[in-house]
């Protein structure tokens, strides 16, 4: 193995659940709770349709369930059909070190694994947390989205380690798994620009699928290119263009502030939307109280670089044709803010992507970058929104820490409202409570049949 396959390999073997402290423990359950959520209400989209479909075509002697059904399918297409689910809304979790994305979209590739292999609510929280320290400490070192690539770059190898944990690979067996994610599967950052497809909220679970198949294939004695990242032609030379060092990954329960564990530098969303939207949202909400929608003149945004060229400098950001576009847009979400005073799934209908006084009211806005919010990204998520009515006068609202950035949490009433407002569509209130109940609990539990049996839609 090279130095970096080797010390990936090496640092998910040794990694145990007494590593996890009860902090961490209770951050892992408080993140499952917000992915379950966003993964019922994503149930009924049509790209969920598609993967559920695709995914019931397939039959597996190692079946695995779907979120929301009692069907089973083979890992890998489990993995993808949940994850499909997962990330519709654009509401599960967000990590940025700059670099990063959207960890819970791991999530299933741990439990495609962990419903055929019978894992313990230990192994299933091991494996999360695990995923996310591979995937985020590895982003804390390269933005892919920089380079040109989608953030499944890194995802995939952070999936391939929690289910190979699952799986209970020996240190060779994880090498080759960390190689067989990694060497196929350079997904393009094209998939997050112009005017964004049906595919945006399924690439990652697509990182999700070969992560699982990786797995599986290393277990079966598959072997991979012994030098992905480090050797000629590898990631780091390929993708990166140069050599990247990355530290070691450290062990143990008590580590300071000064190296938390990665599952808990999360921000987690109140709206299903871009992250980088999340501030502009709240702050629109804010002003939405002091200044009504026909008394608004202008209104000029302020934010840092990175908000402003992902999500509002593109002209499709600003005639937005789709639910994945409109759920990338700083101007439509703003609008949509003023015009309905929430900004939920039910905002994304194609007649509320195309409505004029949301057109028009988008006309009225202009935005810029501060340098100053550059300067203190991403430590900060600055934005400040300022709004002129008919009169002349100025209203203004700042925030650096958009609710549930964690120096601005949810707390855990928060995210059991969150769930609930998304999983109602599809459960009873009597099932929300049993599925809260078992997320709780999980590191009690000895299997995940209570998890996916309190699903069923």
């Amino acid at each position: 193995m090279d130095r970096t396959t080797e010390m990936l390999a090496s640092y998910v073997c040794r990694f145990s659940y007494k590593d996890l402290g009860p902090k961490i423990v209770h951050q892992v359950k408080r993140t499952l709770v917000d992915t379950m959520g966003c993964a019922m209400g994503g149930f009924v989209s049509e790209p969920a349709k598609i993967a559920r479909g695709m995914a019931s075509s397939v039959t597996s002697t190692t079946p695995s369930r779907v979120l929301g059904t009692n069907e089973s399918t083979s890992p890998d297409m489990a993995g993808f059909a949940n994850g499909v689910m997962v990330r519709y809304l654009d509401c599960n979790d967000s990590y940025f070190s700059p670099g990063g994305g959207h960890p819970s979209d791991m999530i299933p590739a741990v439990l495609a694994m962990a419903d055929p292999m019978i894992a313990d609510g230990h192994t299933v929280i091991t494996a999360i947390a695990l995923a996310y320290e591979v995937f985020c400490r590895l982003s804390d070192q390269v933005v892919a989205g920089d380079l040109g690539w989608d953030q499944g770059m890194f995802s995939v190898i952070g999936a391939a380690c929690g289910a190979g944990k699952v799986l209970g690979l020996d240190h060779e067996q994880m090498g080759h798994a960390i190689s067989l994610a990694v060497t196929p599967s350079l997904p393009l950052a094209v998939t997050r620009k112009g005017e964004l497809s049906m595919w945006k909220g399924c690439a990652s679970a697509a990182a999700t699928r070969s992560a699982v198949f990786a797995a599986m294939l290393a277990a079966e004695g598959m072997g991979g290119p012994n030098e992905p990242f480090d050797g000629k032609n590898g990631l780091w030379e390929q993708a990166v263009g140069k050599p990247v060092e990355i530290a070691d990954f450290p062990l143990g329960g008590n580590r300071g502030d000064d190296d938390p564990f990665r599952i808990t530098q999360t921000i987690v969303k109140s709206y299903p939307s871009q992250i980088h939207t999340q501030a502009p949202i709240g702050l629109a909400l804010e002003l939405g109280k002091e200044v009504s929608l026909a008394d608004i003149k202008s209104i000029h945004i302020d934010t840092y670089h990175t908000a402003a060229s992902s999500a509002s400098s593109e002209p499709e950001k600003w005639d937005p044709k789709t639910r994945e576009t409109a759920d990338h847009s700083i101007p439509f979400l703003v609008a949509a803010a003023f015009q309905e005073g929430a900004v939920t799934p039910g905002t994304f209908t194609p007649q509320g992507i195309a409505d004029a006084t949301k057109r028009e009211t988008m006309s009225k806005m202009t935005l810029s970058e501060d340098p100053e919010f550059n300067a203190k990204f991403p430590a900060e998520y600055n934005c400040r929104i300022t709004v002129t009515d008919q009169a002349g006068k100025a209203h203004t609202a700042h925030t650096a820490f958009s609710k549930g950035h964690k120096n601005n949490p949810l707390d855990d009433q928060e995210l059991e409202g969150k769930f609930r407002s998304f999983a109602a569509g599809v459960l009873s209130d009597m099932q929300c409570d049993r599925v809260l109940e078992t997320i709780w609990a999980i590191d009690e539990a000895i299997d995940m049949d209570d998890l996916f049996d309190g699903l069923v839609v």
